[in-house]
């Protein structure tokens, strides 16, 4: 097994990291370091607990580290974490600027570690739905697709997600998510334009992004808003021959919070009436949504670390992410559409 340890114990490490490597016959979590030692030493026992994270990296010999701790804090703990010959994952955002992005893909490749960037919801059953549709041609040749990630969070919170500083606001936070999944299904595209916006009352960071990507034959939006109460809209794929709806969220985060463990089969798998339609000129469809699963990553980076092979998400896929967020954020402050420089 693989000897694991977590550097943080928030929301993203109790709800998408721990659980996995509990479950899974592939990982034993080892190490946790976190300010709450007492309170994880009565939860984790047997889990050798440090009090800060650059601890647990001098002194502790786990073999993989995953680091789910504010985006402001990757680069410097996965770089600290790889100089000590260890595998990495990091939480989404890769890092917050791609000068650090390019620094830890080089660094990783020198020492020849596994780093991997947790974009989990390329594991979102809704969006493998959405894939095979593209690939199938269900809905003709691709015109527009529109991905919402919304939520009705009208006041902020006091949480360091929604405070002033690097890396910190919904572009950060959601953003990763969209752009992944778009550049997964068509590549990189041409151009970007970008809204980024603060607009709840006493704000201090970007709560809100309309932000659209060019492509030679078709365009993509990505939207975000914390006002939204209705029904979400999360896929509108239109194509020249049909178009697919879906609404509401990918059901495994819920079930996450809720204290459900991914251990059985179909624990991810979308209730049918969250199904969403496909509509032709003529007729119309429920198409079932493919279960999902994020276990599936962390399969595949175990499978990394004993073969050697490519992780499911690389340094390089995550920098690519950065880079669109760079460039959107760029377009919003000039007030114009930017060409992508599409380099790797």
């Amino acid at each position: 097994m693989i000897n694991t340890a977590v550097i943080g114990w928030g929301l993203s490490a109790s709800v998408f990291h721990i659980p996995f490597i509990v479950a899974s016959g592939d990982f034993h979590f080892a190490a946790l370091s976190t300010s709450q030692t007492e309170r994880a030493g009565e939860q984790w026992p047997g889990v050798r607990l440090y009090s800060s994270a650059e601890t647990l990296l001098a002194k502790d010999d786990s073999e993989l580290v995953i680091i789910a701790t504010p985006n402001h804090t990757h680069f410097s703990l996965a770089e600290q974490a790889l100089e000590r010959g260890k595998h990495v994952i990091v939480d989404k955002p890769f890092v917050i600027n791609s000068a650090q992005g390019e620094r830890l893909r080089d660094l990783a490749r020198a020492r020849e570690l596994i780093l991997a960037v947790f974009h989990n919801r390329r594991w979102d059953g809704d969006f493998l739905t959405l894939a095979r549709l593209i690939n199938t041609g269900a809905v003709g040749q691709v015109r527009c697709l529109t991905s919402h990630f919304d939520r009705f969070r009208p006041l902020p919170r006091q949480r360091w997600r929604e405070q002033s500083g690097e890396g910190t606001g919904i572009w950060y936070d959601l953003g990763p998510h969209l752009l992944d999944q778009v550049l997964c299904l068509f590549g990189p595209p041409e151009a970007v334009t970008g809204r980024l916006r603060t607009l709840r009352p006493g704000g201090e960071t970007t709560d809100y992004f309309h932000v659209q990507l060019h492509y030679p034959d078709m365009e993509v939006l990505l939207h975000s808003s914390p006002f939204c109460a209705a029904p979400t809209l999360r896929f509108h794929l239109e194509g020249t021959s049909g178009s697919w709806t879906k609404y509401g969220l990918d059901p495994q985060e819920d079930r996450l919070r809720q204290g459900i463990q991914p251990t059985s089969k179909d624990w991810a798998a979308e209730l049918p009436e969250a199904w969403g339609t496909l509509h032709r000129e003529s007729d119309q469809e429920v198409v079932p949504t493919l279960t999902g699963g994020y276990q599936h990553f962390f399969n595949a980076v175990a499978r990394a670390i004993r073969d050697g092979v490519e992780p499911p998400v690389t340094a390089t896929d995550g920098l690519a992410v950065i880079r669109l967020i760079e460039r959107a954020e760029q377009s919003y402050r000039q007030g114009t559409t930017l060409l992508v420089n599409r380099c790797s």
